[in-house]
């Protein structure tokens, strides 16, 4: 059995290590041949990295490497050209300042081609270096992986810092485009498409791969490729939590698949499914090697919780400036805690949402600690409680539990509006995994919770310091729950009052509608 990749970025480490590679070089090959200016988005732990590496490897000529995958016989391996790989993970430029880190890197990749630079400035050195390995060796591949990182890792901690990191930026990327002569292959990942980076805006013929169809499942391992490649990890585990082969494979899937980048197919997340494999224990892999507080943070700034089956434009893909405007929605996407769901390619609308169970869950529980400002693990027992109430009909326990819950909320947050209780509410029913529709549209105007289980519908209207009676009237008048007549299930109207001064659930009352 073979070894697992797990955390091996370096394509020669992991073939002569006798790792498992799931063979891409058939679209690399592809993408290679009939391009020449690419930049790749994709979510961090995807295999950007390795990709990067492998196309260092191809390029160097280093055939013993690629013995038995697709791209072995259709490669000229007598051509080899020099490589400029910025891994931007390996640059020391919080400690040294990223010009700093930059124009060593320059140095570096010289001294091994046995050149002497002679400038002093990094754009001229960025220059220099291209120029004279291309005179001498031929034209560049030009690997540059995670270019966006000097400014992700500051956002939310240091914004003067990662508005400093993107002017350098600028003026480094900023040569790429007039020595075109010189490159024979440009190739930039990253996570996030921020503009004013010189790279979208001066690389006016870089072609972005990030939705192409044709390399949707570049990264990242279809439902195929974990069979032929992991069958026997399947298998044992399957074996190791009492499952068949094929319930075993719809679990993964529940977990671990769902990126959607309008390939041929869904592609599960290559760093939580070797994970998986390794423990034989499905849990948060990916989702845990870094907690996205800044977002986390963002999104209670901006009141948004709702984030689920969102609908958006285009234009959400698209690049965007640093600053307190961002887009995080779309920032949601290109960090892969939201995939699209589904294209409608008439109107051009997306529906984006969470791509699987390790995510949907994990965000809510910490957009729950964070809108509560209590620990994300607290609740948990708790709404576990409040869900097995709601499925076994016992609507008295999950009331008093809610009641509970909000109650041990931090004195100060107690006089907030209706609003930040009903978020709250929203994202602990969400956390629960009852099904729950949030402010229902209706022709009637908009329900403030819908709790559907196997056998009942509640509507919940949530009312702030006002009258159980009032929300209750609500329900009626309005008409929530007629479209759920049809569905053979006992309908229930729930009317709830929260009261500042009582710090919490002030009573309820539940009517069969």
């Amino acid at each position: 059995m073979k070894k697992l990749p797990l955390g091996i970025q370096d394509f020669a480490t992991l073939i002569e290590g006798n790792h498992v590679y799931v063979d891409k070089t058939e679209t690399i090959h592809r993408m290679v041949t009939e391009g020449k200016y690419y930049f790749l988005s994709r979510p961090r732990r995807f295999g950007k990295s390795l990709l990067v590496n492998t196309l260092r490897e191809l390029y160097g000529g280093n055939q013993h490497l690629f013995e038995g995958l697709w791209i072995e016989d259709r490669w000229d391996w007598s051509r080899t050209n020099p490589v400029i790989h910025i891994p931007f993970a390996s640059i020391a430029y919080r400690e040294t300042g990223l010009e700093a880190g930059l124009k060593a890197r320059m140095e570096e990749i010289a001294k091994a081609y046995g050149l002497e630079l002679q400038t002093q400035e990094l754009s001229t050195t960025f220059r220099e270096l291209t120029t004279t390995l291309a005179q001498r060796y031929g034209r560049v591949v030009l690997l540059i992986d995670e270019y966006d990182k000097p400014i992700i890792d500051y956002l939310g901690e240091d914004l003067d810092q990662a508005l400093a990191n993107q002017r350098t930026m600028k003026t480094f990327y900023s040569v790429v485009k007039d020595l075109d002569a010189s490159w024979e292959l440009v190739f930039i990942t990253g996570v996030s498409k921020f503009s004013k980076v010189s790279i979208f805006s001066d690389l006016n013929n870089l072609t972005d791969l990030t939705l192409h169809p044709a390399y949707g499942t570049l990264l990242g391992y279809t439902r195929a490729e974990l069979i032929t490649y992991f069958s026997d990890r399947i298998t044992a585990l399957a074996a190791a939590n009492s499952l068949t082969f094929d319930a075993c494979m719809d679990k993964i899937q529940e977990w671990y698949n769902g990126y959607w980048w309008l390939g041929k197919e869904r592609v599960y997340n290559p760093f939580g499914t070797l994970s998986l494999f390794s423990s034989n224990r499905f849990a948060r892999y990916w989702f845990t090697t870094a907690t996205p507080s800044f977002l986390i943070g963002a999104l209670k700034g901006q009141e948004l919780y709702e984030i689920d089956q969102v609908e958006v434009g285009e234009s959400t893909f698209e690049s965007f400036a640093i600053g307190e405007q961002m887009n995080l929605i779309s920032l949601m996407f290109q960090t892969g805690y939201l995939t699209i769901l589904s294209e409608d390619p008439e109107t051009q609308l997306f529906k984006l949402g969470y791509p699987n169970q390790e995510v949907k869950k994990a965000f809510t529980e910490h957009l729950m600690g964070a809108f509560s400002q209590t620990s994300h693990s607290l609740a948990a027992p708790l709404v576990v409680k409040i869900s097995h109430a709601f499925n076994v009909q016992d609507l008295d326990t999950a009331m008093n539990l809610t009641g509970q819950m909000l109650s041990q909320l931090p004195y100060h947050l107690h006089s907030q509006t209706e609003k930040f209780y009903h978020a709250i509410i929203h994202l602990v029913y969400y956390y629960l995994g009852v099904f729950i529709e949030s402010e229902v549209n209706t022709s009637r105007g908009r329900a403030d919770a819908i709790v559907q289980t196997d056998t009942h519908v509640y509507c919940l209207e949530f009312k702030l310091d006002q009258s159980i009676d009032a929300a209750l009237q609500q329900i009626r008048d309005r008409r929530y729950l007629d479209r759920f007549k049809e569905s053979g299930k006992e309908l229930i109207a729930v009317g709830i009052n929260f009261s500042t001064e009582l710090k919490g659930l002030e009573g309820w009352r539940a009517e069969a509608y």
